[in-house]
């Protein structure tokens, strides 16, 4: 190891967040396959999308280890919730656990800076704007749920139309470990 680990907090709370982000796909997951269940399936495949994303989201932290020659463990997940009262419940439960996220990654970049982990700290800025962005989704999402009273079908019609996700080209997005290598 290039760094020392036991003087930076830095990439033991990376470690952290890794299983934090696998857990993340994970959870994305289960509640696609239950809003499936539930034949609503743009509300499903905005999840099934968000679970992929945030596996990507852990991968990319991994690779980053990796890069700066630290330690990488892939340790077993949290806790999985797949049942939920309503389709509503569950965007709620997925809002709260992507806002308890943001919070941790902020941890993460306060860490690298007060350790004075530059590299580290230019690292996790990208996550910070993802999670604003997702956070910003999911409570429009759930503020769509409440608006439709009930009415799924709209809900469904809103996704199609409105959170289509176009592909963009982000320069800055860290590169995920297993992807080819440029």
């Amino acid at each position: 190891m290039t760094d020392n680990d036991a003087e930076k907090p830095f990439p033991p709370l990376l470690r952290t967040q890794i299983r934090r982000g696998f857990t993340a796909g994970q959870q994305y997951l289960a509640a696609a396959v239950y809003l499936d269940a539930h034949r609503l399936p743009q509300l499903a495949k905005h999840c099934y999308g968000k679970a992929a994303e945030q596996h990507g989201h852990a991968l990319r932290m991994v690779q980053y280890l990796l890069d700066r020659d630290l330690d990488v463990q892939v340790t077993g997940l949290d806790e999985i919730r797949s049942t939920f009262e309503s389709p509503r419940a569950a965007i709620d439960f997925l809002l709260a656990t992507a806002q308890g996220r943001s919070t941790q990654i902020s941890e993460l970049a306060r860490a690298a800076r007060e350790s004075g982990d530059y590299l580290g700290e230019r690292f996790v800025q990208w996550f910070l704007k993802e999670q604003v962005e997702e956070v910003a989704k999911m409570t429009t999402l759930l503020t769509v749920l409440d608006r439709a009273e009930g009415n799924l079908f709209d809900v469904e019609e809103f996704i199609a139309r409105e959170l289509r996700t176009p592909h963009r080209v982000d320069n800055t997005t860290p590169r995920m470990a297993g992807a080819a290598k440029n």
